[in-house]
């Protein structure tokens, strides 16, 4: 599937979920690791306004781009972000959305308001 990069360097990026491991099989407990480094990943909770719209996302990061010093309801940077769509077939019921990725999540800044 297509891989579509987002450029956030306008929008303002909010924490709402520290990070925590994501779960890759809800009833082993089964961390989810990329499959590429091996590396454990985890998720978390952000809002992205910009342009005067906001969404909420769960983003993946590998576990060693988590940077100290993450406060819920701080803004934070998501460099390398990326959305992949993706659809399966869950219990005989088609699903879909997008995946949201990003090379690490660190302590941020709130832009710089435009001059008009």
């Amino acid at each position: 599937m297509r891989v579509i990069r987002i450029d956030a360097s306008t929008a303002t990026i909010l924490l709402t979920e520290a990070p925590a491991p994501k779960v890759r099989d809800r009833q082993t407990g089964e961390i989810a690791k990329d499959a590429v480094s091996g590396e454990a990943l985890m998720t978390v909770g952000v809002v992205y306004i910009d342009e005067g719209e906001s969404s909420l996302l769960q983003v993946t990061v590998p576990e060693s781009g988590v940077t100290d010093g993450l406060t819920v309801g701080a803004p934070v940077s998501l460099p390398g972000l990326i959305a992949r769509p993706w659809e399966s077939v869950f219990n005989g019921q088609q699903r879909h959305g997008i995946a949201y990725r990003a090379t690490a999540v660190a302590p941020g800044a709130f832009p710089m308001e435009q001059a008009g």
